[in-house]
């Protein structure tokens, strides 16, 4: 593990968290998922366990540590989950959260999908592809809705930009709800449909038309969810 001693003028604490964000982030084996032990790190870093301690606390609350006392610090990939976490205590109603939800995607997804025709690798256009297979022929609504899910976020990695992906993966939890109310309710076609029209533009880099299938598979789910229209901020 690649940690140096750190410098003291600013934060401490921020310098450890920094590092050792760095260092979650590298490149690291599959079987390497634990930090060294709180006494290991200080030691490696020169600075006191409670700066260690402290650091560690404030990356867990950012989804990317777990510290399981008496086992370990072990390193997960749980950026999105202090948005979902929050989401039920800040807007406690559920049409409610499913139209803040449908708005906020569709401020997002459609540029994201423009972008993706723009940056598309031919690996991501395979991924795609492989995954709206997988929705054309999901047994169930449980697996149509995984694959559902899986297309979004396929095509926000195509858009090349992470904060895209976090944005959604910090929404997960509320998307497959809606989910559960369009495909649970009604079924697949539509969502193959869909994604198959956002899929050929991207394939055929075409933005502006990747932007508008989005869009209108946005304002389609709102509709099938029975949510009040939504309306182009811009309009008069």
């Amino acid at each position: 593990m690649n940690i140096t001693v750190l410098d003291r003028p600013s934060s401490l604490v921020e310098q450890v968290c920094q590092q050792l964000a760095a260092f979650i982030r590298g490149d690291m084996a599959a079987e390497d998922r634990w930090l060294p032990s709180e006494r290991s790190l200080a030691e490696k870093l020169g600075v006191s366990r409670t700066v260690v301690r402290e650091a560690t606390k404030r990356l867990e609350q950012q989804g990317l540590l777990e510290i399981q006392h008496g086992t370990g610090i072990k390193i997960v990939d749980r950026l999105h989950r202090p948005l979902n976490d929050s989401l039920t205590l800040l807007i406690p109603d559920m049409t409610d959260r499913l139209q803040q939800l449908n708005e906020t995607r569709l401020s997002i997804e459609p540029d994201a999908a423009a972008y993706a025709a723009q940056r598309a690798t031919p690996e991501q256009l395979r991924t795609m592809r492989r995954i709206q297979k997988q929705l054309e022929k999901a047994p169930d609504n449980p697996a149509a809705i995984e694959a559902d899910i899986a297309m979004h976020q396929a095509i926000a990695d195509a858009s090349g930009n992470q904060i895209y992906r976090l944005i959604l993966d910090s929404l997960a939890d509320l998307g497959i709800s809606s989910r559960l109310r369009t495909i649970g309710r009604l079924g697949k076609a539509t969502a193959v449909e869909h994604h198959e029209a956002i899929l050929s533009a991207i394939a055929c880099h075409d933005g502006d038309a990747a932007r508008e299938a989005m869009r209108r598979h946005i304002l389609a789910a709102g509709e099938d969810m029975n949510l009040p229209a939504l309306k182009n901020p811009q309009a008069n």
